[in-house]
């Protein structure tokens, strides 16, 4: 067997109007665009990523944003919440902060120990501040959060199922192992300090959900390049259909879709998103690998404005 998995890599999550959303994750949660190109499978829309100042794996939110997507149905068989960590003296720049910012949140309160602030973003994405004493000083973006008080990257992922059982299994595989449970929650850790947390709820009467803006169309874990090819194998011993490697470009993916219907993906951590674009200029111009290049032109013709300022210096 691979090494254990020690974290969530990204989050790809499924948007409606791209400079809404653009506007929302960098100006109002402070993180960085640092990453401007398109989705490989479907080049008409964009695929926008943000995280801290260079994009580390376990920072790094994602989104399709199709102008006219019609808004989805958060429910079963999806990561229902998206969880980021801030530190635990930020709680109240947080609340104060979404305040001003016109966004309508709930708590702070309590689970499992930790303090907790939920919102959703513009399409009704669900989403979480959760406080922690151990939060990491991470590599925080210049921008409108300050340093102190910036997102440090993921916590973790809900997810909601019908039945529990079949992904509880391949989360223990990956290395997440359950630690406390309370009403229909049970949640499972890993070793790592960012993307370490899975909460898992079962609920067989809840709605299926829906693919649409608002949703999580996956999430992906963090896998060394060397133990990749042991992980596809795993993933078929397990008795599910992973794809075969696909390169990303500024990643390596295999993905499967759970028993639970969440779909899930391996990336690697290497070459990451500075391997075209310097550190200084991350997010600045639409990028594209370079088997897509001889389309710049049609692609960009098909692809909203969405202007974006040079970071300051």
């Amino acid at each position: 067997m691979p090494a254990d998995i020690p974290g969530i890599h990204h989050v790809t999550a499924i948007a409606s109007d791209p400079g809404r959303n653009y506007e929302f994750y960098t100006e109002t949660l402070g993180l960085r665009l640092v990453k401007r190109s398109v989705n490989q499978d479907d080049v008409s829309v964009y695929h926008l990523f943000y995280g801290d100042r260079s994009g580390t794996p376990g920072t790094s939110m994602t989104f399709f944003p199709y102008p006219d997507a019609r808004p989805g149905r958060v429910g079963t068989g999806q990561a229902t919440t998206v969880q980021f960590v801030i530190p635990d003296e930020s709680v109240e720049y947080w609340t104060d902060r979404l305040g001003s910012e016109g966004v309508a949140h709930e708590g702070p309160y309590e689970r499992f120990g930790d303090t907790v602030i939920a919102f959703e973003d513009p399409d009704g994405l669900p989403l979480e501040l959760v406080a922690r004493a151990d939060a990491p000083d991470g590599d925080p973006p210049d921008g409108p959060v300050p340093a102190e008080h910036a997102i440090r990257g993921f916590f973790g992922v809900t997810l909601s199922l019908a039945t529990a059982s079949g992904t509880g299994s391949l989360l223990k595989t990956m290395g997440y192992q359950p630690t406390r449970s309370e009403h229909h929650r049970q949640r499972f850790r890993a070793a790592g300090d960012l993307g370490a947390v899975v909460d898992v709820l079962e609920d067989p009467e809840a709605p299926r959900g829906e693919a649409g803006a608002g949703t999580v169309h996956h999430v992906a874990f963090r896998v060394s390049d060397s133990e990749q090819a042991q992980w596809h194998d795993a993933l078929v011993d397990r008795g599910l259909r992973p794809t075969q490697i696909i390169d990303r470009k500024w990643f390596r993916s295999i993905y499967a879709r759970t028993e639970g219907g969440v779909l899930f993906e391996f990336a690697t951590k290497s070459p990451g998103y500075t391997v075209d674009e310097d550190v200084d200029e991350l997010g600045e111009t639409l990028v594209l690998p370079e088997w897509l290049e001889d389309r710049r032109e049609e692609i960009e013709s098909n692809l909203p404005p969405l202007p974006v300022a040079p970071r300051e210096a």
